[in-house]
């Protein structure tokens, strides 16, 4: 299995996919009881500066997008992979792509959120450098959100 990283248009079949299945995931797994899971506003095409789908041949196997906070600092938005793939080393991929396209955009530092019942999900960003951070923007009143950061600087 080789995965590679694509950056490819917000509405691409394959992303779209998996950011549904991500959705999907989310609420059942993690809060069912919620019509809405998504604490911020859902990102568009209009506010993604750069969405990357991993794939394994022709199969999306992933997703990870960033969103600028401001000249120097971006979001990690919808990192997502197909729970098949889960171990395979994908999210890692995904996650390094995205540091590498922050820092040649000139960016410093990198935030997101994540579920406070993410277990999975927050025990691999501390495993990929990031910390607990306070809540920030959009999040700073969700009861279901904790963030954390990275510098990618040195």
């Amino acid at each position: 299995m080789a995965i590679e990283m694509r950056s490819v248009p917000w509405d691409h079949p394959g992303g779209a996919a998996l950011r549904e299945a991500q959705r999907v995931e989310v609420r059942e797994v993690y809060y069912p009881e919620l019509e809405e899971s998504e604490p911020g506003p859902h990102p568009t095409a209009d506010d993604i500066a750069v969405f990357y789908v991993a794939f394994d041949g022709d199969r999306a196997v992933g997703t990870g997008a960033l969103r600028a906070i401001d000249d120097e600092h971006g979001e990690i938005k919808r990192m997502y992979v197909d729970p098949e793939y889960r171990g395979s080393g994908a999210a890692a991929l995904i996650v390094h792509t995205l540091e590498d396209d922050a820092r040649a955009r000139g960016w410093n530092r990198l935030v997101l959120e994540t579920g406070d019942t993410m277990l999975p999900a927050q025990r691999f960003y501390q495993r990929m450098g990031y910390e607990p951070i306070p809540l920030f923007g959009p999040y700073r009143w969700s009861d279901l959100s904790v963030c954390f950061g990275k510098s990618l600087e040195g």
